[in-house]
């Protein structure tokens, strides 16, 4: 059966984010679904470096230097978890994780772990495309579809949504693509409640309403990340969450 055809991707500078090229790195150990993977990738404009375990894949982190990493889960000697994790301590580049079930549990930790989103083996090109796309998209200031004025604070909270820059307490707040563009989502209508859903087609793309997960997990990275409580972030339980400026 032909491959499903998209679009060509165009050159990396001076285009939108959509259809740049992008660097990928790619860590599966299953060789028949890293070649088909790769090859896909590649076969669309993509720029593709491949490793078969997380040892070997880490160190990919700085000579390939990817726009997006899509990580197996499951792989051996150290886990995709492991890796997810190592690559949070030094990066905040996109990560994807690859799942060979839809189970809650698996998709939960690694969310939980770093993770920007997931899809589930076996690997459609086109979807995983559009989860790259979509998960990009949060990298780009131009592409937030939120608008930009000055600094705002909010307590020990400061939101730059111009440079998207967040600092909490005066220090720099590293955050994860999805992080950061679910904190701009909720702060820029502070006191209005938000759904779970809203937030997952506003911030991941996402219509599947399964995928509420996404939105639960990163909310918990978030708080995690500034200060350990719901703090700013409140739930309204059965419905989704609410920013609070004070």
């Amino acid at each position: 059966m032909a491959r499903p055809a998209l679009p060509r991707v165009g050159p990396r500078r001076g285009v939108p984010i959509l259809m740049r090229v992008s660097r990928v790195l790619l860590i599966e150990d299953d060789p028949a679904v890293r070649r088909a993977v790769e090859w896909a990738l590649r076969h669309r404009g993509h720029v593709v470096a491949a490793a078969s375990t997380g040892e070997e894949g880490l160190p990919l982190l700085r000579s390939h230097r990817p726009d997006v990493v899509v990580l197996d889960l499951m792989l051996p000697g150290m886990s995709g978890l492991d890796v997810c994790r190592r690559i949070r301590e030094r990066d905040q580049v996109p990560v994807i994780i690859v799942t060979a079930r839809g189970d809650d549990v698996d998709v939960v930790v690694g969310l939980e772990a770093g993770a920007d989103d997931y899809v589930v083996k076996p690997v459609r090109a086109s979807v995983l495309e559009a989860r790259m796309r979509a998960v990009l998209r949060r990298t780009d200031p131009d592409a937030t579809g939120l608008t930009r004025p000055r600094p705002r604070t909010f307590g020990d909270l400061v939101v730059d949504r111009s440079a998207l820059v967040v600092t909490y307490r005066g220090e720099p707040v590293p955050l994860a693509p999805s992080e950061l563009r679910l904190l701009l989502a909720l702060s820029a209508s502070p006191g209005q409640v938000l759904s779970r859903q809203q937030l997952l087609e506003l911030v991941w793309e996402h219509s599947y309403h399964g995928d509420v997960r996404l939105v639960d997990a990163c909310v918990k990275r978030l708080r995690g990340k500034l200060g350990g409580s719901p703090g700013c972030i409140e739930t309204v339980r059965g419905f989704g969450y609410r920013f609070r400026a004070a």
